[in-house]
């Protein structure tokens, strides 16, 4: 009897430029030396803000695949996969959604305003219960989403809500890097997928 395949690790990126140090970029680097299939969805060649393009070269990442797939979202990449299963479907085994950005509230100065949120069809953000297992990784102190509302969202979402603590938006200018525990979150979100229901997990120690 054949071996099915090991899920592809698909990486979701946010709004940002690749950023080598950033913590999908290693985590992509470390899984692949590791023997692990891995894709990151590309920077779309039209205007990044437009959410069409991100939901677009998603699907097309996943569509190039020939196995069951793992998603690692980061910020707004969390928001492009909402959106994208609210319109597509595929092997999806489940999603890691490290701190998303809250769209419904304005972001601080330099993002963008809810008006070209809006415009760019990024708003109103799906809330229905996603597909799939998800984990949210929440942080105490994110500037882009409160950890009031993000709870809201994994809750209407269905997912798991582990809590890292002050982390900022885990992004490096938050001193994230190199971040771990990302590893261990995927270990978990593949048990969840073999184990239902959900719950909310709120844990201690490292982020």
């Amino acid at each position: 009897m054949s071996v099915p395949p090991e899920p592809a690790v698909v990486i979701v990126p946010g709004l940002r430029d690749h950023v080598a140090d950033h913590w999908q970029s290693l985590l992509a680097e470390r899984l692949a030396e590791a023997g692990r299939v891995v894709r990151t969805v590309p920077p779309p060649a039209g205007r990044r803000i437009s959410l069409d393009a991100q939901v677009a070269g998603l699907a097309a990442t996943l569509a190039s695949l020939d196995r069951p797939v793992l998603l690692v979202a980061h910020s707004a990449g969390v928001i492009t996969t909402v959106h994208w299963a609210a319109r597509h479907r595929a092997d999806v085994r489940g999603a890691l959604l490290a701190t998303p950005a809250d769209l419904g509230t304005p972001l601080p100065d330099g993002y963008p305003t809810p008006a070209e949120l809006a415009e760019h069809g990024w708003t109103p953000v799906p809330r229905a219960r996603l597909p799939f297992p998800s984990i949210v990784a929440a942080s105490a102190d994110d500037p882009l989403g409160t950890p009031e509302r993000v709870a809201e969202l994994a809750r209407d979402w269905g997912s798991r809500l582990v809590r890292l603590g002050a982390v900022g938006h885990l992004n490096p200018a938050s001193g994230y890097g190199e971040w771990p525990r990302a590893e261990e979150l995927i270990r978990m979100l593949v048990s969840d997928s073999r184990s239902a229901p959900l719950g909310v997990a709120r844990t201690g120690g490292r982020p």
